[in-house]
Order: structure tokens, then sequence, then C-alpha cells
């Protein structure tokens, strides 16, 4: 599990290096076919202000967009206590504990380390899971705290979101700019236009493996945590049978929800930030003596 933690924390350099030379790909490849490759450095300067400014804000852009209010001890003293004893178990900082109005079952965590973690469940959570199951839930999130891939998927968002606003201005520029390009080879032309064209793309099937494999190790670390499996395979069947969407559906933050908070089908299904519940319900259960 350490070298999980240590290995996500190094993925996550890598993947911010992965992507600020893509921006700069993008930036550069703007300029170019506009006449000024300068352009480039001023691109990276705004993605990493930007990325810097989704690091301390996300939470609470979190928070706003799923309409997550904070809770004390009295006010839901049975998932606050849950919360407070595996903090307690993990040797980890209390997180802020929110709940959110929404009959739709589940539960996120967000934050950038665990000394600056929220974990949050709806209402239609807390009514269909007993108090095992709960707990399995909940050391699921805190599994995603302990294990920091909440600091994990708030740079990809960032990263994501900074891709396409880019792809998106080069293709405006390119459809509508007033440049001169009869000096540009047709060759570099084609190969920019489909980069900025796949660009977004690639940023997003990178969120998704990211985010699935965070996934599953999250759900290891619920089982190692409450050493029962069993109770966080029998919450994920329950969160299975009991699937809807969310009434504050962003998918922005969809990556961050246990279950797949969006409406099912279509492009929502294809480009899913989620494993399939069977398969980690699966997965659960055969590696039960391994935990």
């Amino acid at each position: 599990m350490y070298n999980a933690i240590a290995k996500n924390k190094r993925n996550t350099l890598v993947i911010m290096a992965f992507f600020v030379g893509l921006i700069g790909a993008i930036g550069w490849v703007i300029g170019y076919i506009n006449g000024d490759t300068s352009l480039a450095y001023y691109v990276l300067g705004i993605a990493v202000f930007y990325v810097l400014l989704q690091y301390f804000i996300a939470d609470k852009l979190a928070v706003m967009m799923t309409g997550a209010k904070q809770i004390e001890k009295r006010d839901n003293p049975r998932l606050y206590r849950i919360v407070e004893n595996l903090a307690i178990t993990n040797g980890m900082p209390m997180p802020k504990v929110y709940i959110m109005e929404d009959p739709a079952p589940n539960a996120f965590a967000t934050g950038r380390d665990p000394n600056h973690a929220i974990v949050a469940a709806t209402n239609g959570l807390l009514s269909i899971m007993d108090d095992v199951e709960l707990e399995a839930v909940m050391a699921h999130e805190m599994g995603h705290v302990k294990n920091y891939d909440i600091r994990l998927s708030m740079i990809v968002v960032g990263l994501v979101s900074v891709v396409g606003l880019l792809a998106d201005i080069g293709i405006r520029m390119f459809a509508f700019g007033d440049s001169d390009n009869d000096n540009v080879s047709p060759v570099v032309l084609v190969f920019g236009v489909l980069m900025i064209l796949l660009a977004p793309f690639i940023a997003i099937v990178i969120q998704m493996a990211v985010s699935r494999q965070r996934e599953y190790l999250a759900d290891a670390t619920s089982a190692m945590t409450t050493r029962n499996p069993e109770g966080l395979a029998r919450a994920l069947e329950k969160l299975k049978i009991n699937a809807k969407p969310m009434r504050l559906q962003n998918k922005t933050t969809s990556h961050l929800f246990i279950s797949n908070p969006l409406k099912s089908g279509g492009l929502n299904s294809l480009f899913s930030t989620h494993p399939p519940l069977d398969d980690r319900i699966k997965r659960l259960r055969e590696n039960a003596n391994k935990f």
C-alpha cells in the first residue's frame, strides 16, 4: 500500500509533465502557424497559473457544484463518528464532513492533501446502507485521501480543462483568424490541426485511465482498513441496484464519486471515469483472503 501511495505521488509529477508538454506543443503549433512561436511561453505561463489556482480552490468548487453542506457531529452523529473512527484507524487528520441533499446514493472525497480533505455522502447513501456498508464506503473515500488520489484528481482536472480551452481557441483561430497560412508547410498545418483536434480526446482518455486505477486502489484500501471486503462488495451491489443520476450533475466533478453520478448511456457511459461496479465487486470477492 505504501508503494502504491509513493507511485501515486510519482504519477502526479509524470502526468503534470506530460500535460505541460502537451499544452506547450499546442501553444507552439498555434504560434508557429500564426508566425509567433513565443506564444507557447505565454500559454505555458497561463496554464501553470490556472493549475495552481485549481489546486487551491478545486475543493471549494466541488462543494459548490455538488451542493454539499458541512456538518458537525450533532448534525449526523452516525456519519460523523464513522468518519472519525476511520481517521483514527488510519492515523489521519479528521477531514471535514459534508452531506448532499440528494436521493441518489453516492459519496466523494476531495481536497489537496490529508490536512485539507473533505469527504461527503448523499442522503440517499445514508438511507440504504447499514453501518458496515457505510463504513466501507467512507473507508473507500478516506482511501482516496490517504493515497493522495484527491491531489492527483484535482491537478488532472485542471490540466484537462486547460487542454480543452486551448484546443477550442486553436480551432477558432484556424476557422476565423486573419493570419496568412500560405507560407506554412501543408504537413505542419495538417499535423497542427490534428494535434489540436485530438488533444482533448487524449487528455480525457488519460483522465479516465487514472481515475479507474484510483478506484481499484481505493477499494483495496477500504478492504484493508475495515478488514471486511465483503462490506464494500455489498455496498457496491446496493449502489448498482439503486443507481440513479444525481440532481446536480457535472462532468467536471463526476470522477470524484464512488459511483458514476451522471445519467447512464451514450457518451457518459463510453467515457466513464469509473470501472464497472460488477468488476469491482468481483475483484473484492476474489481477493478477499489477501486483504
